[in-house]
């Protein structure tokens, strides 16, 4: 019976079949109603139909008889058919492009895609907003005042925008990243603020979005990938005369906390192979880059499967005392294949590596940190919060004595080792002893350098589906607070046992308190400001940006820390 109805809807999509069907004609269902339809009829005209439909047409016939149309391009019809997009329209002619980056480092990398891509189309890049034809917003979803920033910023541009529409170089503006994917119904149709929509997976599409866009229509691409990468996409730094630089190796998320947008902005985990990985360091290394650090929502997940040979049936390794929402996952190339092979790019080049999840430090990774001496001793360890309970809300998978495990492990492998960490204030349900656990793990632990705020509830996260975000803002702001002063306590205090110790630092310019001082970072990460003095043994040559120094830390000066970086004030031997 399956069989005859897909044939009548097949029949029914390019012409109904003659002679037509007696058994759906409403008299018989009538008929049978009242009983004065008799059994034998019914019989017959089941017989008469199975003779119909196997005398009839076969599936063969219904697609030979189906004829599909191309309707012929024009310039008119390029928003409705963009795949027929002409390649000559969605050359950039030189207009000028204007960037501005918001949020995490992985939105600074996606810039400089974004603009590697744009710059092969003929594109320019502008410093100046006032001469921007283009200007692209690369935007943080991770909290509402990050949107809200970027709102604020979009009416402004609106209204620069509004001004400039009758001059001969009308303003495009976009919005990429996050955001674009989060609010494509807001930007797009209720507040009618932008031109071009780009999701972080559709940067590739940008030429295109801008020539539509040109042709005075709105035009969005905010699709997900399970496998896009930008594996064959060389970014153009930023900063052509810097000394650090950032590659991606990774992008998505899995790991579905309960409170976080990631995987619904980003998408699924997926990472970069790992030989377009090594040649992007080894160029870099060639430019004069000394300072490397690789990028992933979940960087330390990357797992290479590219190739057939590294597809094993050996389950990741995770740390222990953690689990994961998602299977084990099999084969591949691993976080430490790569983090070793990118140590003996350069020898003399510092990897660094952010952001990780705590659940995947096995000891093999602890173990090459500690060996070679260019990966910096400095790990980003996440905690979010000191309460189990709180944990377990966010869908962590660990527990407040999992995680200090993990820390004193990290502590005996990799001594001196520098840590730094997030942590949310007022999540879902936190009560006030919630709160004092996360300021005794703060203690406990004490962290260099710290990433702080308070919950903000998202769209689309498991907690804005099944928590409810019951901690007063107030409550929200105090515990924020309490936070950040233990915080900055610890940070004190740890920072200081660094008083008589000789700190490596690759410098990175003048200062920008003063001409006459130099700042840079230590392999901890903590940033340094030294005077500018003639370096000891006779040797002609100034300091610059890109030298590594070593410096001894002197008490002599205030110590200071801040909630989100360090800077140490000390006096400096050249040794």
């Amino acid at each position: 019976m399956l069989f005859i109805v897909m044939r009548t809807l097949g029949a029914f999509a390019v012409g109904p079949l003659r002679p037509p069907l007696r058994w759906l004609q409403p008299r018989r269902c009538s008929a049978r109603a009242d009983g004065e339809a008799p059994a034998g009829p019914r019989r017959r005209t089941a017989g008469s139909l199975s003779a119909q439909v196997g005398s009839g047409p076969s599936f063969q016939d219904f697609v030979r008889r189906v004829s599909v149309k191309k309707p012929a391009v024009g310039k008119e019809d390029l928003s409705e058919n963009p795949n027929y997009l002409p390649e000559d329209l969605q050359e950039g002619n030189s207009r000028k492009v204007y960037f501005e980056t918001y949020g995490c480092q992985m939105n600074v990398n996606d810039t400089e895609i974004a603009w590697s891509i744009l710059q092969k189309k003929g594109y320019e890049r502008t410093a100046q907003l006032s001469e921007a034809d283009v200007v692209l917003l690369v935007t943080c979803s991770i909290r509402e005042k990050a949107e809200q920033t970027i709102w604020n910023r979009l009416k402004q541009l609106t209204a620069m925008k509004n001004k400039r529409m009758k001059t001969p170089s009308p303003m495009k503006i976009g919005v990429l990243g996050c955001m674009a994917e989060r609010l494509k119904t807001e930007l797009l149709e209720r507040e009618k603020l932008v031109d071009v929509l780009a999701g972080p997976d559709a940067y590739r599409d940008l030429p295109r979005l801008l020539a539509v866009a040109e042709g005075g229509q709105q035009a969005s691409n905010v699709l997900l990938s399970l496998e896009e990468t930008y594996a064959d996409v060389m970014p153009v730094q930023l900063a052509p005369q810097g000394h650090s630089a950032f590659v991606s190796i990774m992008r998505g998320c899995d790991n579905m906390c309960s409170y976080c947008i990631v995987p619904f902005t980003r998408g699924r985990e997926r990472s970069r192979p790992i030989g377009s990985i090594l040649e992007e360091v080894r160029i870099l290394s060639d430019q004069g880059v000394k300072e490397v650090t690789l990028l992933g929502q979940n960087v330390n997940s990357y797992r290479d499967t590219s190739e057939e040979q590294f597809c094993s049936s050996d389950p990741t390794r995770l740390s222990r005392g953690f689990q994961t929402v998602y299977k084990p996952k099999q084969g591949g190339l691993r976080f430490s294949d790569l983090l070793e092979r990118a140590s003996r790019v350069n020898p003399h080049m510092r990897i660094r590596f952010t952001s990780p999840h705590p659940k995947d430090f096995p000891d093999e990774v602890l173990e090459l940190i500690a060996e070679r001496e260019n990966i910096c001793k400095q790990i980003h360890l996440p905690a979010q919060s000191g309460s189990s309970q709180v944990l377990k809300a966010m869908r962590r998978g660990y527990t407040r004595e999992a995680y200090l495990d993990l820390v004193r492990n990290i502590k005996e492998m990799i001594p001196g080792v520098s840590l730094s960490s997030d942590f949310i204030s007022g999540f879902c349900g936190e009560t006030e002893d919630d709160h004092q656990q996360t300021l005794s793990l703060i203690r406990q632990v004490g962290y260099n350098v710290g990433f702080l705020f308070a919950y903000s509830m998202r769209k689309k996260t498991q907690a804005f589906h099944r928590l409810q975000d019951d901690v007063p803002a107030e409550v929200k702001r105090r515990r924020l607070e309490e936070c950040i002063s233990v915080f900055r306590q610890e940070a004190l205090r740890v920072n200081a046992a660094l008083i008589g110790s000789s700190q490596l630092v690759l410098v990175e310019g003048e200062s920008k308190r003063s001409a006459e001082e130099l700042c840079g970072r230590t392999d901890g990460n903590m940033r340094v400001v030294f005077p500018k003095e003639e370096p000891a043994g006779g040797s002609s040559e100034a300091i610059a940006a890109g030298d590594y120094v070593r410096v001894k830390v002197g008490g002599d000066r205030t110590l200071a820390a801040d909630a989100d970086s360090c800077i140490l004030h000390h006096l400096v031997l050249y040794l």
